[in-house]
């Protein structure tokens, strides 16, 4: 038996380049196409991270709905937070390094905002997930880093490859640290009329 849900009248367009999330939306059993947003990705002072999370990604889809606009638009944008300090993506194995080493032994939060667009209607939120980490030596971090795995990953690491062995805990949404919490997302469809019986793929 074939379901038909929302994706037998709506063309979804996943606003982000992240292998990740892309492998998320695909194990739902969803199609849809992927446009990474043009955008300049600004950090400002004084702001909570939630909130920068969130607003970053009202700006990813909404700059992908401008060009497609008769689909529903999906963007996102995660963050790793220590103290106060919001760890990006590293730009050299240095500072994947510096990263991994304040990270090690302590409990950070990683932040997503998520954001969905369709037709006139838009919705978005935060979600936080508190991970904590082992203590790590400098040989152990550097032969994590040897991997490749920290490239183009908020906080240094990917929870669900080789760095799953950093992790002593986590609490929240597991989605949630690889970059797309399915939960908050599956909330927000709904607010903007997509029910849940409606958000399964297709499938046999």
């Amino acid at each position: 038996m074939i379901r038909k849900g929302f994706l037998s009248y709506c063309d979804v367009v996943l606003a982000s380049a992240s292998p990740r999330r892309e492998a998320l939306l695909r194990d739902l059993g969803w199609s849809f196409r992927v446009v990474p947003p043009v955008l300049e990705e600004r950090i400002l002072e004084g702001r909570a991270p939630s909130g920068q999370a969130r607003r970053l990604a009202e700006q990813k889809a909404g700059s992908v709905f401008s060009s497609h606009g008769d689909s529903l638009v999906i963007a996102a944008d995660t963050m790793v937070v220590l103290g106060s300090v919001i760890l990006g993506k590293p730009g050299s194995r240095d500072e994947a390094f510096d990263m991994l080493t304040l990270l090690s032994g302590k409990t950070h939060s990683v932040i997503t905002g998520v954001a969905v667009m369709w037709r006139d209607r838009s919705a978005s939120a935060s979600e936080e997930t508190l991970v904590s980490f082992r203590e790590l030596s400098k040989t152990q971090i550097r032969a994590y880093l040897a991997g490749g795995e920290s490239r183009d990953k908020a906080g240094a690491y990917a929870i669900q490859g080789w760095g799953s062995l950093l992790v002593s805990s986590i609490r929240g949404c597991y989605f949630n640290v690889v970059g797309l919490p399915l939960f908050r997302l599956s909330r927000l469809l709904e607010g903007v009329g997509i029910p849940l019986e409606e958000q399964w793929g297709e499938r046999e």
